[in-house]
Parts: structure tokens; sequence; C-alpha cells
């Protein structure tokens, strides 16, 4: 049976992968998916793209709760767009199965004057995937992640290692974290469902 507690996926910075694994995640545990809040790219959206690379007929999509037009940080997105993100309306969809959020941007994004991202996954009571990538700079951008979710006590199930490898930050970030590793997904030269089928045998969860 799938863990109910919501899984967020979230990443070390912009541009990780975690729409890649979100779908990844989505499809192999045929989980519902739901991202709350779209900051541009709304034609081409998050949930759009997740939808187009799940091929199972279990998982459901749900809307997102704040559709911003500008491709920024969802607190300036909203106040071009005159809005305000208000976190306490953000409730998660009702269902009984597995449920993926997908978050924007990293933990410290901000949402408004006052809330960031963390604050969300805190109010929503979901454990975390952390999705990592090998840059120079990312074991900082990983552990203080990690530090972060440890401070606001929010259960990280693992990390996800996207892109290209590098033994030495990863053993590094594992050994000192004591964080489980959940999987290295290889960079993908294409993206299509069938890929994102047989990219699911790379992560145990």
């Amino acid at each position: 049976m799938p863990d109910k507690q919501p899984i967020f996926i979230t990443g070390i910075g912009t541009g990780v992968g975690k729409t890649i694994i979100s779908a990844i995640v989505t499809e192999k545990l045929k989980a519902d998916y739901w991202k709350p809040i779209q900051s541009g790219d709304l034609d081409n959206s998050d949930t759009l793209k997740v939808r187009d690379l799940v091929s199972n007929k279990t998982t459901r999509f749900y809307p997102e709760a704040y559709r911003l037009t500008q491709p920024f940080s969802p607190h300036k997105s909203a106040a071009i767009d005159n809005v305000v993100i208000d976190i306490q309306t953000i409730i998660p969809p009702k269902t009984d199965n597995q449920l993926i959020i997908e978050g924007a941007g990293g933990l410290m994004v901000p949402l408004n004057d006052n809330a960031l991202i963390i604050d969300l996954i805190k109010q929503l009571n979901a454990q975390v995937i952390l999705v990592s990538q090998n840059y120079l700079g990312s074991i900082n951008h990983t552990l203080l992640s990690l530090s972060m979710l440890k401070q606001y006590e929010i259960p990280v199930r693992g990390i996800v290692f996207n892109g290209d490898k590098d033994i030495y930050s990863k053993t590094f970030i594992l050994n000192y974290s004591g964080v489980k590793e959940l999987g290295h997904i290889p960079a993908l030269d294409t993206i299509n469902s069938k890929k994102i089928r047989g990219a699911g045998s790379y992560i145990t969860l």
C-alpha cells in the first residue's frame, strides 16, 4: 500500500530536474500529482508536462491553487499579477491515492513577504524527496537544504541525484548528512513516456 503522507518533491535550486523526477515518481507509484503554484509558462505548465509523460491510467492531475503569468519567483510574479499568495488557502486535493506535490524552485523561494516554500511543505504535512544535481556548489546547496529541512522538522524520504555522476560529491553528501539515497537518474538524451517508465527502475521508494 502507498504511504498516504504526501510526498513533496523539491530541489536544491531551479532547473535541477524536479519536474522530470516528479513524473518518474508519479509513474512509478501510479500516484496523483499536484503542483500548487505555477509561475509562468501557463501554456506549457509543469502539470501539462508531467501529464504528457505519465502513461498509467490511475494518476489524477489536480489544478494549481495559483496560476501566475510571469516566470519569476512566485512572490514577484504574484505582485505583478496583483495577487497575494495566502498559503492558508492552499489545501491539498482529497484523494485515497498517494499524492505527489511538486514545488517551485528551492526551499527558500518566497511566496509572499512572510512565507517560503518550506513553510508550505510544513503546512501540508508532507515528507520530502530532495532532488540534487552535481555541479560546482551543489554540495553546499544540498547540505544547506537538508539542514533547513531538519530545522523545520520535516521528514526527508531521501535524495534523488539527477544528471551526470560525481561520486565525490554524492559520497560526501550521503556520508555527511546520513540521508538515504533513493536513486540516481542519468542524463536522458530524450524524454518521453517510455523513458519515464524505464527510469523508475533507478529509484527505490
